[in-house]
């Protein structure tokens, strides 16, 4: 990818596609001096998307990987096609959309929106631990189609008391730990990136991973879906529960092994599960999970509130803003490895002088 390609570009363009976004992005990003801003249909003509990706200096890219079409994932393909660009931008935390890794090689930044959710993730994860331990979702189906049924056949349990165990204990993580905590939890933490005097600073005892799985009633994914963490929660660590425990995820589809969790159900070892997150998105009405009434299912909504996606939104906005006007280093910028050239490349395209991208 050319570094020195500033004189080439008046207008500063970012490009988008029509999956739903907030208002306040477009908002925001058309009313900053000097920035264009193209929306393109997923389904239309890809010759006119091509030429607009081509143009664009930031990709504003959907993060839900079944939502857009694969040949408009910001990979090594799209990116080599796309000479003039400077960043991606995820609309939400996870990059499940980008090649990180592809675009570090060409010098391009990789920005998320991490924590414009957190607030939305943590109630839901409490939420679904809340049906899991009450039986709320199967007492509201029993309720709307059956009758000669007691109370008692719809006997819970309480959280109070409990050992909660979070894997990640970042953003989102963190709020978790509190409710946890307000709903008179025991909390365990595991995040590699964390000291263990943040982790008790975010209101977690730090423990191995293995310790985690064998102390806790309950276990939460927090993590990133990547290399490390993909099929993390197999067979092996579903046996290494608790038995009785109950298994939770908000985070990404694919970290936890989907066979392995229903035949740890189906052998009664674990007690239930509440998941947000599929490796298919959403998935085949089939599905063996979602026929165990100890399984409180839901499409990925965790962090899906008015309050988040506007969040989202505008966290996205203000730093493409900031980057496309000012050269600033993102906030949340994701491959941080990447920042000495892509901050010369945005000076450049800019033409701003080298000093200010930083």
């Amino acid at each position: 990818m050319n570094e020195g390609t500033g004189a080439a570009f008046a207008a500063r363009r970012v490009v988008r596609f029509d999956h739903w976004l907030d208002p306040a992005f477009d908002r925001l990003v058309s009313c900053a001096r000097g920035l264009v801003l193209s929306t393109c249909a997923m389904e239309g003509s890809d010759e006119a998307a091509w030429a607009q990706l081509a143009a664009a200096h930031v990709y504003q890219i959907s993060a839900a990987k079944d939502e857009l079409p694969r040949r408009w994932f910001a990979d090594a393909a799209l990116v080599a096609r796309c000479p003039a660009l400077l960043a991606v931008s995820s609309t939400g935390s996870g990059c499940d959309t980008i090649d990180i890794e592809a675009c570090t090689r060409a010098g391009v930044v990789v920005m998320n929106q991490s924590g414009g959710n957190a607030d939305s993730v943590a109630e839901m994860t409490l939420g679904l631990m809340l049906s899991v331990f009450r039986r709320i979702s199967e007492s509201d189906r029993l309720l709307r189609t059956h009758r000669g049924f007691s109370r008692e056949d719809l006997m819970g349990h309480e959280l109070r008391g409990r050992t909660l165990g979070l894997v990640g204990v970042g953003q989102a993580g963190r709020r978790v730990a509190a409710l946890g905590h307000a709903f008179g939890m025991r909390v365990l933490g595991c995040d590699p990136a964390l000291s263990d005097t943040e982790m008790a600073a975010r209101g977690a005892e730090a423990v191995s991973f293995d310790a985690l799985l064998h102390r806790s009633d309950v276990v939460s994914l927090h993590c990133p879906r990547n290399a490390q963490t993909l099929g993390m929660m197999g067979a092996a660590s579903f046996a290494a529960m608790r038995p009785g425990a109950v298994f939770i995820s908000t985070a990404r589809g694919g970290i936890h092994d989907e066979a392995a969790l229903e035949n740890a159900l189906a052998s009664s070892h674990l007690a239930g599960a509440g998941l947000d997150v599929w490796e298919q998105e959403p998935p085949p009405r089939d599905h063996p999970l979602l026929s165990r009434d100890s399984v409180v299912a839901t499409f990925h909504t965790a962090g899906v509130t008015h309050e988040a996606r506007r969040n989202n939104a505008e966290l996205a906005a203000r730093q493409v803003v900031a980057l496309l006007t000012e050269g600033r280093r993102p906030e949340r910028l994701v491959n941080p490895e990447v920042w000495p050239r892509a901050a010369r490349r945005i000076a450049a395209a800019l033409a701003l002088p080298a000093a200010t991208a930083t």
